[in-house]
């Protein structure tokens, strides 16, 4: 046997060996323990706006199923429509040194200081959905600025004056500070800048309220009869918008945007949005679940990595409208029953 073939034969038979072991034991999977200890036992606060809507709570459900899987804490603070009592909550949070602290901004600045204190203190600290001016180690959210810039594209398209319409669009916003609202108008006016194809009537902000979207959409149609469409930036919010759409029975397109929750594909049935921007709020919790994991195994110090989550979007109209496009909360949070 010539010294070529013995050696062939030698790593063969090593092989077999190799293979019989793995067959009957397994191989073990070196990373997954040094995984699972970096999160267990570990403490992760979370402070929304609020529990009283769909977001934070789809957010919370998927973290909390995560949490109890892998053995860390997490500890919900509602801020409940206050940057006050969200001040204190992220406050109190760094006297009590957790892992990680997770926080919804109001706006992009109320929180910056304590955000980056917190960060000083050695805390990593996660932004979801609405982001800060101050950039902390994780964003995880929506691109605003990408959804603004497919809103105006769809409104050139719809109600251009090259497409026979008036071009008059309307834009109802979220609070003026808010990084929904401020990201979003830099996306629609670059996209719009330079064309008179389409024309901004109006632009006026509804601080998230349905009561308040509903009366400034009555009045801007009474004042432009001729309006073609709305970009609306909150879907929870516009359900007042296109009250007041159905209310005058006039043919305005309305492109709104949201977490993906049942009762927006209930809106596009029901004819109250023609185009919903879906950035789904149960994707997100996956995504945020994935930054805790990622923050939690790191080695490096609060403030030294920087990234971010941005959220696909998922356009939900009448015609590609299937049972599943939307989630529900309610399975959501049976599945952690």
């Amino acid at each position: 046997m010539t010294i070529m073939r013995k050696i062939t034969m030698t790593a063969i038979s090593s092989v077999m060996m190799a293979s019989s072991v793995f067959a009957a034991d397994g191989l073990v999977d070196q990373i997954r323990k040094p995984t699972f200890d970096a999160l267990n036992g570990k403490t992760v606060v979370f402070v929304p706006m609020s529990m009283s809507f769909d977001l934070p709570e789809g957010w919370a459900a998927v973290m909390q199923r995560e949490a109890d899987k892998h053995g860390y804490k997490l500890d919900i603070r509602d801020a409940n429509w206050s940057t006050d009592t969200g001040t204190r909550a992220i406050t109190q949070a760094i006297t009590e040194k957790p892992d990680i602290i997770i926080v919804q901004n109001f706006d992009v600045a109320s929180y910056a200081r304590t955000l980056k204190r917190a960060q000083d203190q050695g805390i990593k600290v996660i932004q979801v959905n609405m982001g800060s001016s101050y950039q902390t180690d994780a964003f995880v959210g929506a691109d605003w600025y990408g959804i603004g810039k497919h809103a105006a594209n769809r409104m050139l398209e719809v109600c251009g004056k090259s497409k026979g319409k008036s071009g008059k669009i309307a834009i109802v916003e979220g609070p003026a500070t808010a990084a929904a609202s401020v990201y979003q108008l830099n996306g629609i006016s670059e996209t719009l800048r330079g064309t008179d194809d389409i024309m901004i009537v109006s632009s006026q902000t509804a601080d998230w309220d349905q009561s308040k979207a509903r009366g400034i959409t009555q009045t801007v149609i009474q004042q432009h009869p001729d309006l073609c469409g709305i970009i609306g930036f909150w879907d929870v919010m516009d359900a007042g918008t296109g009250a007041a759409i159905l209310e005058s029975k006039k043919d305005i397109y309305l492109i709104t945007s949201g977490g993906g929750n049942k009762t927006a594909c209930q809106g596009i049935e029901n004819n109250v949005f023609s185009e919903v921007v879906s950035y789904d709020a149960k994707g997100q919790g996956r995504d945020i679940n994935s930054a805790i994991s990622i923050l939690l195994q790191s080695k490096s110090l609060a403030g030294d990595q920087k990234f971010a989550l941005y959220s696909p979007n998922k356009i939900i109209t009448k015609s590609n409208l299937t049972a599943d496009s939307c989630w529900d909360l309610d399975k959501l949070k049976e599945t952690n029953k």
